[in-house]
């Protein structure tokens, strides 16, 4: 599958809404019920869900994450304390 932008209906979700739909695809699929190319396309919007809450998942880590210099000049990413 390509890593082309997400569908619209996708993109605009929530992460939980997204997890909640990636985990009844899950069960569906566990399940073994249904047509072969149901279960093709619903793999298919499973791995754009899963994508969809990778994405939403590093943009957290992202924000709570904070740029420091090293001893060494390098720059690296440490976890946002609040103190």
């Amino acid at each position: 599958m390509a890593e082309g932008p997400l569908p619209d209906d996708i993109s605009t979700m929530s992460f939980e809404d997204a997890i909640k739909e990636l985990e009844a695809i899950v069960k569906k699929l566990e399940d073994g019920k249904g047509k072969l190319d149901d279960a093709i396309d619903s793999y298919e919007r499973g791995t754009l869900l899963r994508r969809h809450c990778e994405a939403k998942l590093a943009e957290a880590q992202a924000r709570i994450d904070k740029i420091v210099p090293a001893a060494d000049g390098a720059v690296k990413t440490v976890p946002f304390e609040t103190t």
